[in-house]
């Protein structure tokens, strides 16, 4: 039986190692952690459960079709519910939009809290599924970086199509150019954020993101967003891949054009194949040293970072759902400081999801579980004590401005997860969150491509490669080495 190690188990490894498996390789799955998941994990203290890491879950095909694929029924697994309300939009001057899950509902809304029409809500999110319609064969389900990816069918559609795809406009230009009112703008502006790019530099083609919402729709599995990983790392197990933590990779081998083993701090793993689920400046700088990559991959800008605060919060507040953004006044002011000056700015745009509201026993009874959340650049030798301080006064007196009520003295329990922390934890470089930024029209392009070329039996998975970061893109980077893998 063949021998395939995975490196890593985020999960875009997960993924990969049970779609080798299902191959007929015999899997191994190396991690540093002592857990599972990469950024997507859990944590809890104080009577209170949060998920650590990603907190928006579409297109659960990607997950589902995975136990389809070992001859298991998902829903023994794994289960999710539908959300009707798909954020809850708050401004200063005291709007508060609620977007449904329903087009026409949510157009509606628009059209009584802005000066915008339902009309040219309902065509801005057509123009999205057009985009998701026109790109995901060829952008998102193939390697943008094979000659046979270019003739098809779907290739030359797509060609056809790509003057009415906003490549040369960025998001914001596009979004200025349908929309009149602010509030409209920075809400469909604030997608770009979904892929840690700026909506000032990103092409327009990223509206595509808002059809994943009100198009697919968005989900919450039952018992959180970490129960992706519990599951599929059970379903793993089952159908025979081997995991082992502890285990932090060191290096990996090659000879002439091939990856022959990977090493550990306290084993050494010979290998058919290889695939890296891990920050691919990470696999060139410290696994392959070797390899001619790295600044070809330095190249390229980072994405953002996040400021994460897990608060346990003594109080119920039936304004606030699931999702929640507080919006600053000066959009363009805070992503110029996260992208250019490299600093946090005064008046952040905020978010908190709050899986209580959903999820029975996440937080005591009256209480709610905020996992606060801000949008920062990445690390290039900042003052983060300082950063993270002012940030955290700046997010409890907006929050406490907005909802009316003194945050502060409502915490009972207090984590944080900072971008030094993000690095460290999981080897994302700079601890940006979805490795490169997609500040450029040629992004998809520049991004890393899923295999080596200079290792015939190296591939490479997760969200700093093809097609990108988050985890729908990130499961479809295992799909994608699931077809180049033979």
């Amino acid at each position: 039986m063949k021998q395939a190690i995975i490196v890593g188990s985020g999960i875009a490894g997960i993924a990969a190692a049970i779609r080798l498996q299902n191959k007929g390789y015999a899997v191994k799955v190396l991690e540093k952690n002592a857990y599972p998941g990469g950024k997507l994990t859990q944590l809890s203290g104080s009577g209170f459960r949060f998920d650590a890491g990603p907190s928006l879950f579409t297109m659960p095909n990607l997950v589902t079709e995975l136990f389809e694929l070992s001859g298991k029924k998902s829903s023994d697994y794994f289960n999710f519910d539908q959300l009707d309300v798909l954020c809850n939009y708050f401004y200063e001057d005291g709007t508060q939009i609620i977007a449904s899950s329903d087009i026409d509902t949510f157009a509606q809304e628009m059209e009584r809290k802005t000066n915008d029409s339902a009309e040219n809500v309902k065509r801005h999110l057509e123009k999205s599924a057009f985009i998701y319609g026109a790109t995901k064969e060829q952008f998102l389900n193939k390697s943008l970086h094979k000659l046979s990816s270019f003739f098809s069918l779907s290739t030359l559609i797509a060609v056809f199509k790509m003057p009415f795809l906003n490549i040369f406009s960025s998001m914001n230009q596009v979004n200025q150019s349908v929309f009149n009112d602010s509030k409209t703008i920075r809400l469909f502006n604030r997608y770009a954020t979904y892929n840690g790019s700026n909506p000032y530099k990103a092409p327009g083609i990223l509206n595509i993101i808002p059809h994943l919402e009100f198009g697919l729709g968005a989900f919450l599995p039952k018992g959180g967003m970490h129960e992706i990983t519990n599951s599929l790392v059970k379903l793993a197990k089952e159908i025979g891949v081997e995991f082992h933590f502890n285990q932090e990779v060191i290096a990996i081998a090659t000879k002439s054009n091939l990856a022959k083993s990977v090493s550990t701090t306290s084993a050494n793993y010979v290998a058919d194949i290889i695939v890296c689920n891990a920050d691919i400046h990470t696999v060139y700088e410290k696994l392959i040293p070797s390899a001619k990559k790295l600044k070809e991959v330095d190249k390229q800008e980072r994405s953002s970072s996040a400021l994460i605060f897990y608060w346990g919060i003594d109080k119920e507040f039936p304004q606030l759902d699931v999702h929640n953004i507080i919006f600053t006044e000066d959009y363009r002011t805070e992503f110029d400081h996260i992208f250019e000056s490299k600093t946090i700015y005064e008046d952040p745009t905020v978010y908190i999801n709050i899986t209580s509201k959903k999820i029975e026993g996440d937080a005591p009874k009256g209480k709610e579980n905020w996992f606060v959340m801000i949008n920062v650049p990445s690390v290039y030798g900042q003052d983060w004590d300082k950063m993270i301080a002012e940030a955290r006064r700046n997010i409890v007196s907006k929050i406490s401005r907005v909802l009316g009520e003194d945050i502060e003295t409502l915490i009972q329990f207090e984590q944080q997860l900072t971008p030094q922390l993000i690095q460290d934890k999981t080897y994302s470089f700079k601890g940006s969150l979805y490795g490169t930024s997609s500040n450029n029209r040629f992004a998809a392009f520049f991004r890393h491509k899923n295999f080596s070329s200079q290792y015939k039996n190296l591939y490479f998975c997760g969200g700093s490669v093809h097609p990108g970061g988050g985890i729908p893109l990130a499961l479809l980077s295992a799909k994608i080495i699931d077809k180049l893998v033979k």
